[in-house]
């Protein structure tokens, strides 16, 4: 694997690996957590037994005439109980950051697999909206330690120049998750009775069995090792098995050097708030808050209510969501292929220009056609969800992937773990936010909604063109680079002079 760095060739001995394509596919399988619990929560919370059940006051609303399409669902209570989860996330995942750098990324990823079984089997035996929303909290805990762990891992087995498709295997099983749970709501729906919403949040339980029970076989990352460890022959041995060659010495020798560095930063979280890694800490928590504000959350959460509320039945909301979960994980397949020919930013703003332009085009129709009372047309209903299709597939071929991607990349092994779990807790942050307030919005702004959400891809998009550096095919330990070669971060103070004593010619 031959690599251009700054202008000279660095050379990395070694091939994709059977070795390393099972454990990175073991390790994507943390995915399936968060896209599960993503995809059953909007479902269950449009079942009627379910409503009926906890939330009385909305299920009462439903089937009262004079309530308004958009404010259907407006409750504290309801998005109380998809945003817990997050809130919980969010704390998790810095706790995680400190789990994973002591103790290294597996220990990440059981821990989570284990919090997520004990969360699914307490909210499928609920009796009590708080029993249900306790659940939720230690599904959030599982989705923190995975979330912050599993694209780590990816990124540190990964070859440089396949490092892209093997990372994006996360969002592959996120998408394979909230394709699977839209499944099994489609089919529970069916069952009208208790029994249908506690076989959806119960079974939960196991992708987090396939996901921990898998991951007591995986091996820690050779960079792991030499971050916790003094056992230089380990981690040489385990990147030999893993590179499927026994001449490592160059990639072993950058994996020493940021070793090195990352030991004698002892305060990780006080190290990445010095100057020269402010790029790297800007790009790790705008990437994950731009890709909340995408809108993507409030479509994938509340997908089967939007539906109902231009006029779907329970029935066909919920299967045009098992829809667009089959056009999500095609295109999260499309991502995987061109994502290391094409680079990241080419599909960042074609992803952009394709979300910003279908809420402009849902927004607009829902403006034009639903009031408060009464419904649309089938035949604007299912231009609603032709359109919701298409952002789907802008978003899972570009900010879907490149969301858990790019941040894992970036981010210099004695900061890695903690900006990992900076980002991840500014995604969850996001995501409850957005959960907590969306119905509400949707009640207050109607259509606007829409209009707000493209208003914020359009700014994301016209930062990715301005400010976002290319990373495709670098190594992760020589990522430095990329800021001392970038027209805006090169100037950012400290960076040329930290990372260009080798090369101080070349800028």
């Amino acid at each position: 694997m031959a690599l251009e760095v700054a202008g000279e060739c660095q050379t990395y001995n070694g091939r994709i690996t059977s070795f390393v394509i099972l454990s990175c596919a073991v390790a994507a399988t943390g995915g399936l957590l968060f896209g599960y619990d993503v995809g059953i929560s909007g479902g269950v919370t449009s079942m009627e037994p379910f409503l009926e059940k906890f939330f009385p006051d909305v299920y009462a609303d439903m089937k009262d005439s004079n309530t308004s399409n958009y404010c259907l669902f407006d409750s504290q209570l309801l998005t109380a109980f998809t945003s817990s989860l997050y809130i919980a996330g969010l704390f998790a995942s810095l706790c995680a950051s400190k789990v994973t750098q002591a103790f290294g990324r597996r220990a990440s990823m059981l821990l989570g697999g284990a919090a997520f079984i004990v969360g699914a089997a307490l909210g499928g035996l609920a009796v009590n909206v708080f029993m249900l929303i306790l659940g939720r909290v230690l599904l959030g805990v599982g989705v923190g330690f995975t979330n912050q762990s599993a694209p780590l891992y990816l990124s540190e087995m990964a070859p440089p120049e396949h490092r892209g498709a093997i990372n994006n295997g996360f969002d592959f099983f996120v998408g394979l998750g909230i394709l699977s749970a839209n499944l099994i709501n489609y089919g529970t729906q069916k069952i009208h009775s208790d029994l249908g919403w506690r076989i959806s949040i119960g079974f939960a339980i196991f992708p987090a069995t396939i996901m921990a029970f898998g991951t007591l076989f995986l091996p820690e990352t050779p960079s792991s090792i030499i971050q916790r460890t003094n056992s230089l022959q380990k981690a040489t041995e385990m990147l030999r098995k893993i590179r499927g060659t026994d001449d490592v010495h160059a990639e072993l020798d950058d994996m020493i050097a940021a070793g090195n560095v990352s030991k004698a930063a002892r305060r990780p979280l006080l190290t990445i708030m010095q100057r020269k890694y402010r790029p790297h800490l800007l790009i790790a928590i705008l990437i994950p808050f731009f890709k909340q504000m995408t809108g993507i959350t409030a479509i994938t959460f509340y997908s089967p209510l939007i539906f109902r509320t231009v006029g779907l039945g329970e029935s066909s909301s919920l299967l045009s969501t098992v829809i667009s979960g089959v056009i999500n994980v095609g295109s999260v397949v499309v991502a995987m292929i061109i994502v290391d020919r094409v680079g990241r930013r080419k599909l960042f703003i074609v992803g952009g220009v394709l979300m910003f332009v279908t809420h402009l085009m849902v927004g607009g129709v829902l403006a034009a056609q639903l009031g408060d009372h009464g419904g649309i047309s089938k035949g604007y209903a299912y231009m609603i969800l032709v359109l919701i299709c298409v952002f789907t597939a802008g978003f899972a071929s570009s900010w879907g992937p490149l969301g858990w991607l790019v941040p894992s990349e970036i981010l210099p092994l004695e900061i890695r773990s903690v900006g990992q779990s900076m980002g991840i807790a500014v995604a969850l942050l996001l995501v409850s936010i957005v959960g907590q307030t969306l119905l509400s919005m949707l009640c207050h702004f109607k259509s606007g909604v829409f209009f707000f959400f493209g208003g914020w891809v359009l700014i994301m998009t016209v930062f990715v063109i301005l400010l976002l550096p290319e990373t495709k095919g670098l190594p992760i330990e020589k990522m430095d680079q990329i800021w001392r070669e970038h027209w805006f971060w090169k100037k950012v103070e400290g960076v040329e002079k930290e990372g260009s004593a080798p090369s101080a010619g070349r800028d």
